[in-house]
Formats: C-alpha cells, structure tokens, sequence
C-alpha cells in the first residue's frame, strides 16, 4: 500500500493522504466521545439504582470523573513522545474499565455489601483514562498535518462534543431499553477497544516498531474477546449477585423499563416454612413482605376509610394491589382508581400466584381502573383538565375518564430521601393531590419504610401543612389493627390530612375526624352514605396511636418544595 508522507516537516508516514487521515482521527475522537458519556450516565444509572439517591450519585460521578480528567490530561504529558502507542494503550485500559464498569459496581454491591467505594474508583480511573485522550490526539493529528493550534483543538473539541450527545441519546434510548447496563456497558467497551486500535495499528502503524505493534495488537484482541464474552456471562453474572444479595430463594426477577423486580420465597404460605415468607424488592429495596403486609396495609387504609365517604378512591402507587385490596373490604366503594408507574408490577401481581394470593385478585375487580403512570405526571395532568378543583362537579375528561374528585386518596409511593422521592413529597405534589380531593376528602400518606428518619416524617407532616391540609400523625405497631406487633419493634408511621370543606386552612388537626382501624363507621349510618358523618369519637387504638407519633415530634422544620428537598438523603 503506498504511504503518503506528511508535505513538511518530520511527520508520521500514513497509508491515506492527510485529508482522510484527519477525518478518521476526529471520528476516533467522536466515537470515544461518545463512549466516555455512555460509561459516565451507566455508572449514574446503577449507582442511583443501587443506593437511590440520583442527586448525590450524578454528583460523585461527574465531580470525581472531571476532576480524574485534569489529572489524566496532565499524565498525558508523559505519553507525548509516543502519543500512537500511548493512545493505543490508553483506549485498550478504557474500553476494559469502562465496559466492565456496570460490572464491578454491581459485584461490589452485590458482595461487598456497598458500592459507594468502588463508585469513587470506577470514576477516577474512567476519568484519568477519558482526560489523556484529548491531549494525545492533538499530538496525533498535528502530526498528520501542521495547522493552527486553536483551529485543530476546535476541530477535536467539535468531534467530541458530537460524539457525547451521540452517546448520551444512545444510552436511555438504544443501548439500556435493548441490551440493558451490563451487557450494553460491555459492547460500548468493545466499540470503544475498536476505534483506538484501527487509530494505532493501522493508521499509525509506520509509528510502532515490530514488538509494541505486536502487544498492542495482542492486547486490543484480548481486550476484544473479554469484553465479548463476558456478554455472554451477563446471565449466570446477575443470577449469582442476586442469590447473594437476595439469598437462593429468588422465585421471580423482572427488569421492566423502570426498575428490577424481585420475588423470594414460596408462592403459598404452606410453602413458607420451607423456602421463607413471600417477599417483592423493587431494584433490591423490601416493598412487601408475607408476613405483615396485611396488617400494614390494614394500618395505612382503615383509618382513611372508616373517617367519612369513601365511594371514589384514588391510590397512587400500589400495582402490587395490597394498599388495594383493603380498600375494597369496604362496603360503600363504588370505584378505585389505582396509578402506577411501572406497569410491569401491575403484570407481576395479575400474573405471579404468590402475589395474587396477597392481594386477593383486587387487581381484577370490576370497580378497578388502573393507570399505567406516573403520579405527578397523573395528577398534574388531571388539573390542568380542570378536575379537583374543590367544587366537586363530576365531568369527563378528554380521554373520557370520569374526573370527580375522590373521596379517599391513598398516596403508597416512594418515601423521601432520593430525588424522585422528594418530589412525591413535596409542597407542590401534595398540593396536587389536596386538588384530587373532594371537600372533606382525606389524603393517607405513606412516608416511608419502617425505619423512617424522624427529621422526614415531620417535614412531611409540615409540608402536608403548607398545602392547606389538616393533618393527624398516627404510628401503629400492630396493636391497632390486632395484629402482632412487628418484628423489629419499630412502628409504622403515616400521616393522615383532611381537606377543609371550605376555603383550605394551613394547620390544624385531622385526628378527631379517623376513628381508626377496626372501629367501623358511625353507629346507625352506612359506610360511604350521605349520613356517615366525617366527624366521630376518636377509637382508643387510633388515640394511641396518634400518641405514639407525638412523642416524637419535630417543630419547627420548614416545608419541602421542589426547588428546596428539606429532606435527607438516604444513607
């Protein structure tokens, strides 16, 4: 193949003239571009995944990776005489690193216990790696063709702001729906081995003398072939880290295009003594668990329900159908309206026998319509239709859904601590949810798991405030629905708001309006009648109750909103 020498100067001997020469150096630069965000935004993905939070994930990866970038550029110095075979080495170290970066977190986590250590490695290493790329190219094209220096870093910088909008749209919209992180992390990194090796072994190759031409070949080939095949042990891979994070009693695991779904345990109780009680994670979080779940449930509805009209109910969250199944123990209910976002747990809990056994098939209730949405979205949606906006008139929406206000909204999504979960309790959603909500009309709201910060549960009861709505905090430990109290001797806490028939007051106390669980409805009047009246005695097991959560109250936190999360990242 004829070579064509650089027209002056000591440059390198190329098999293309130096116009394609050029053009395939800026495309290596775009395809390791977009290679560099792909790895970036799938370590944010799982990080938020495995520890929540997505605020304090992107920050530790982006602060650490750019950070990483200057040293590494500054490392690249070093590399300047023998940029081709500092390139080529560079691109073989990234493309393992990154590619198998998804990886090492997930085995971190998975049996290490965390992976907020490897997270802060991962990213540093990326970093130096991704920031020695830009300095070695500049060497590498100025060596092809002599021109401005300014005019050739604008040329670098264009290809490689390019490549990273490329490959930031590739990663949610082609790589993650299709592949998924593991497996899409680790052909990203075989493109990524691809594009460096056709830059050093064959357009520079006149720069590499017989034995380093020789290592690097050897090494983007195993590189090549460890990437490949570890695709194909992204199967039995994600099969071990689940039985160690989960233990080997793992029944279901479901990816849905929002988060990973988990059963362990045996489908029927008769099986529990064998294999363990039936329990759901959502991306390795406990959401449900057999044993207690009923009287859960039991503690967060009953009051709601037992506390006035309850004809139309709203639950937001809840696919799993449990949250559901006691509403509909309730006579007067004449529709349920549940809105889930992951539509893949409203599938697992018609589908799966164990979880249907849970919820009692309230899922396939005819007085049930399921929205497959998210809530915010959902609720915004609604009043920006006019609906809930506190004159109870009943209308139809443009999709023909009936949009009266309900009576009772039960709010069972992700508790505070995380960026998602800080927006389900914010001023401005609960504001949302007071609109969907008829004069009188009650709002349950499940602020977390059991184990709860207090600082949140009480800048929630605060917030709830802030949006005109009565509140009542009640901690039940299972004395209050009959049943035993939980295992861990902390108790359940939720909040329970009304919302004033009249203009919304901020503050004031819902408390004297829920009789709580187990005590029915006014003595002479049909649950949900016209005549069962919101206001009734206050039951002893709900007075306790509401004792309980006082004696640990906060005052004086200020209200979340959107644009000020007041509460704790979790830790």
């Amino acid at each position: 193949m004829t070579e064509y020498p650089r027209p002056r100067g000591k440059g390198a001997r190329l098999p293309v003239r130096a116009g394609p020469a050029r053009g395939f150096v800026l495309a290596s630069a775009f395809i390791c571009a977009a290679c560099g965000l792909v790895y970036e935004l799938e370590l944010v993905a799982l990080a938020s995944s495995l520890d929540g939070d997505s605020v304090t994930q992107a920050s530790v990866v982006l602060s650490v990776m750019v950070f990483a970038m200057g040293v590494g550029s500054l490392l690249a110095k070093r590399l300047s005489c023998r940029a081709a075979v500092g390139f080529g080495c560079v691109e073989v170290l990234l493309a393992l690193v990154g590619g198998g970066s998804a990886m090492a977190l997930y085995a971190s986590f998975a049996w290490l216990g965390e992976a907020r250590i490897a997270l802060v490695a991962i990213s540093f290493a990326i970093g130096v790696l991704i920031g020695a790329e830009m300095p070695l190219l500049m060497t590498l094209i100025q060596r092809i063709r002599e021109q401005d220096a300014g005019g050739a870093l604008a040329d670098l910088f264009a290809a490689d702001y390019v490549g990273a909008l490329v490959g930031g749209l590739a990663f949610p919209f082609l790589l993650l729906p299709l592949f998924g992180q593991l497996t899409g992390g680790l052909l990203t990194g075989a493109v990524n081995a691809l594009a460096g090796g056709m830059v050093v072994l064959w357009l520079f190759r006149a720069d590499l003398s017989a034995r380093p031409r020789r290592r690097l070949l050897a090494a983007n080939g195993s590189a090549l072939v460890l990437l490949v095949a570890g695709t194909a042990l992204v199967g039995p891979f994600e099969h071990a880290a689940r039985e160690r994070i989960y233990g080997d009693e793992v029944r279901v695991a479901v990816r849905t295009g929002v988060q990973e779904l988990v059963l362990t345990g045996g489908a029927v109780r008769r099986e529990w003594p064998r294999t363990g009680e039936l329990r759901m994670f959502r991306d390795g979080r406990l959401t449900a668990r057999g044993s207690d779940e009923r009287a859960y449930h039991e503690a967060l509805v009953a009051p709601g329900m037992a506390a006035g009209r309850h004809s139309r109910v709203l639950i937001l969250g809840g696919g799993d159908g449990m949250a559901l199944r006691e509403v509909l123990r309730h006579p007067g209910v004449r529709e349920v309206t549940v809105v889930e976002r992951d539509p893949g747990v409203v599938r697992l809990a018609r589908g799966d026998p164990g979880l249907r056994a849970l919820n009692g098939g309230s899922l396939a209730d005819p007085r049930v319509r399921v929205e497959t949405e998210d809530a915010f979205t959902w609720l915004r949606r609604r009043a920006d239709e006019g609906a809930g906006d506190g004159d109870g008139v009943r209308f139809r929406s443009r999709a023909g859904a009936d949009n009266a206000p309900y009576d009772v909204v039960f709010s069972v999504l992700t508790g505070p601590g995380t960026a998602r979960g800080d927006t389900l309790h914010s001023q401005e959603f609960y504001g949302l949810a007071a609109r969907a909500t008829a004069p009188g009309g009650r709002l349950a709201v499940r602020v977390g798991a059991r184990g709860v910060r207090r600082r949140d549960f009480w800048t929630a009861e605060t917030t709830l405030k802030a949006a005109g709505l009565r509140t009542c905090p009640y901690a039940v430990d299972g004395a209050a629905t009959g049943h035993a109290p939980a295992a861990s001797g902390r108790p359940w806490r939720f909040l329970l708001a009304r919302r004033g028939a009249g203009r919304p007051q901020q503050g004031g106390s819902a408390c004297a309006l829920a009789p709580g669980p187990g005590t029915g409805s006014a003595a002479g009047a049909a649950p949900g009648s016209a005549t069962d009246s919101a206001v009734r005695p206050v039951s002893g097991p709900f007075r306790e109750a509401v004792r309980r959560a006082e004696r640990g109250r906060i005052r004086g936190l200020p209200p979340s909103t959107l644009t000020h999360p007041r509460y704790r990242a979790e830790k």
